[in-house]
């Protein structure tokens, strides 16, 4: 991937839906050539896919909760079904693999208090083998972005 291919990957991030003319405009190609670079990053598994950025407060979902949880153990076959378990829960938006004191980061969003409880309690609570559930509220957010920085 050269310095062309990612300044196409940001103006993507930024509008996902640009047409390929302003595209190809914006990192100084010919929409042609533009075209061929996409459809490669596209097939190569770079552009993994196309979303709307939607948001989650006017969705009616307007807590987020960072969600740190730690394991009883880490034999193989917890740690698969505990990865398995997780990314069937709708109200987990992102889990992450982390070092330090927690096994896992997820992040998660609900209606109100009530509802994260309901998810504590029917969701985590029924995967198993969690020795720790540790939870930071979102009151406010400072920097969101999906658009990655210039490497160089």
């Amino acid at each position: 991937m050269d310095s062309k291919d990612q300044r196409i990957i940001r103006a993507l991030q930024r509008n996902g839906r640009i047409t390929n003319q302003d595209l190809a405009a914006e990192v100084n190609l010919s929409p042609s050539p533009c075209l061929r670079r996409l459809k490669l990053l596209e097939q190569s598994g770079v552009i993994t896919g196309y979303s709307a950025n939607i948001d989650a407060d006017a969705y009616g979902l307007p807590v987020t909760v960072f969600v740190h949880i730690k394991l009883e153990s880490h034999t193989e076959a917890k740690v698969r079904q505990f990865e398995a378990d997780i990314a069937r829960v709708d109200q987990v938006l992102e889990c992450f693999v982390m070092t330090g004191a927690s096994d896992y980061l997820l992040r998660v969003v609900v209606v109100d208090l009530a509802d994260y409880e309901n998810f504590v309690r029917r969701k985590l609570h029924s995967i198993g083998s969690i020795a720790s559930i540790d939870s930071s509220f979102v009151y406010g957010v400072v920097k969101k972005t999906n658009v990655f920085p210039s490497i160089r």
